[in-house]
């Protein structure tokens, strides 16, 4: 499966390193950039065979078999569309647009075209998260009640968090990753939503605690910010015991633990390069089974998260241009 990059920044450069050895007859075959220039150097420095200095040649291509976007939150809306409307499927880094509203738009236009689309939320699709899945149902640390997540990291000077343009703030770069992990392990039957917020001098969420309690009893605290550095732990509490996963947006180990006994220990594959490749092998799995969706990361489930960060924004008073 020959991908298409749209955007030159760093998240591209995981993408390329992660498909480097072309893994399951997947490579990275275009890169496209503003700049020609920009492009060139990329393609060189990662033995990509196209750099194109436009998205629409990019997207023109008709070897490329899916586009990888890679632009920030709030270029995805405009991106995506092009590459649909040339008849590309889709894998659209997250969050997945800017608001609720773009993502409606980008879904149907998909469907519409009978184009695959998903949403590159990297946790998703990797086998330790499956695994935590797993571990829960195996019933070892029982009923399940109370889910913690945190993810923080030092960024509040990058133009991506601080400027409302690019669909700044905490949320939608690391929130998103909290709100992901309680709907993996907890599900969607949310009754209530408490928070608290940090907000930054440009109006952009900077750090937030976001507490759900769900119809069952259970009960999800989560908190991202982009003001220090963090565990980056998620823990999921049972009546006998607990499972500790280290780290929340890309799994590197996760611990069972029963009567605070540690019991089992599950490590990353040993032939993971990043946790991006695992997002590229279920598009060609789709794609080649003709799917329109992933069942790793249903249409549904971001067209829903969306809808949430939305609230949880217009609560705090966070706003973007194209809201």
């Amino acid at each position: 499966m020959k991908i298409g990059i749209i955007g030159a920044g760093w998240i591209a450069e995981k993408m390329a390193l992660s498909l480097q050895a072309k893994p399951q007859d997947c490579e990275v075959y275009a890169i496209a950039s503003r700049s020609i220039e920009k492009a060139r150097d990329f393609a060189q420095k990662w033995s990509i065979p196209k750099a194109y200095g436009s998205y629409e040649e990019l997207v023109s291509d008709k070897n490329v078999d899916i586009i990888y976007i890679a632009t920030p939150h709030s270029h995805h809306y405009e991106h995506t569309r092009l590459a649909l409307e040339h008849g590309k499927p889709c894998l659209v880094e997250k969050a997945f647009t800017a608001n609720a509203r773009e993502a409606e738009e980008l879904l149907a236009l998909a469907k519409q075209k009978n184009l695959f689309i998903t949403e590159a939320i990297w946790t998703r699709y990797m086998p330790l998260s499956h695994k935590v899945k797993e571990i829960m149902q195996s019933g070892i640390i029982g009923e399940p009640r109370i889910l913690t997540a945190t993810l923080c990291y030092m960024m509040e000077h990058k133009e991506r968090i601080v400027r409302p343009e690019l669909c700044g703030g905490a949320l939608l770069d690391l929130g998103v990753y909290c709100l992901n992990f309680a709907r993996m392990y907890f599900g969607t039957d949310i009754k209530r939503t408490v928070t608290n917020v940090h907000i930054g001098p440009t109006g952009m969420d900077m750090h937030e605690c976001i507490s759900l309690s769900y119809a069952d009893g259970k009960m999800a605290n989560l908190q991202s910010g982009a003001l220090c550095l963090n565990d980056r732990q998620g823990i999921i509490s049972g009546v006998d015991g607990y499972i500790r996963v280290d780290n929340v947006n890309c799994p590197e180990l996760v611990e069972v633990y029963r009567n605070y006994e540690l019991v089992a220990t599950y490590k990353k594959p040993e032939d993971m390069v990043t946790g991006y490749e695992y997002q590229v092998f279920e598009c060609k799995r789709c794609i080649e089974q003709g799917l329109l969706e992933s069942p790793m990361m249903p249409h549904e489930e971001t067209l829903s998260i969306m809808k949430q960060m939305d609230e949880l924004r217009k609560e705090w008073g966070v706003k973007y241009p194209m809201d």
